[in-house]
């Protein structure tokens, strides 16, 4: 049985919700490990806190790849994708957090 468009929107709709809220779990997750570690109280430009957190990532995933090699464009990641996840993380580190 085929479902109507409007069956399929509402699906989409609650999967973005659910993207939403696991988004924000993450975040707050780990906006609390990088406030603990003192991170809030670095003075750092975002790009380079980014390219910081990219090559842990790559560190834990077991990639070799690093992330100034990310950051030049040769690592499969979009603009969009790179800015999207960081925005993300960086609102975990708001008032909310006790």
């Amino acid at each position: 049985m085929k479902k109507s468009s409007s069956k399929i929107r509402e699906e989409i709709a609650r999967l973005q919700d659910q993207l939403k809220q696991a988004e924000t779990r993450e975040a707050e997750r780990i906006g609390r490990i990088a406030l603990r570690a003192g991170i809030g109280d670095i003075e750092i430009d975002e790009t380079a806190l980014q390219v910081a957190f990219e090559e842990i990532a790559g560190r834990f995933r077991g990639g070799r790849e690093t992330a100034t090699a990310r950051k030049n464009g040769s690592g499969g990641r979009t603009g969009s994708e790179a800015t999207s996840t960081f925005t993300s993380g960086s609102d975990a580190g708001g008032p909310s957090e006790a």
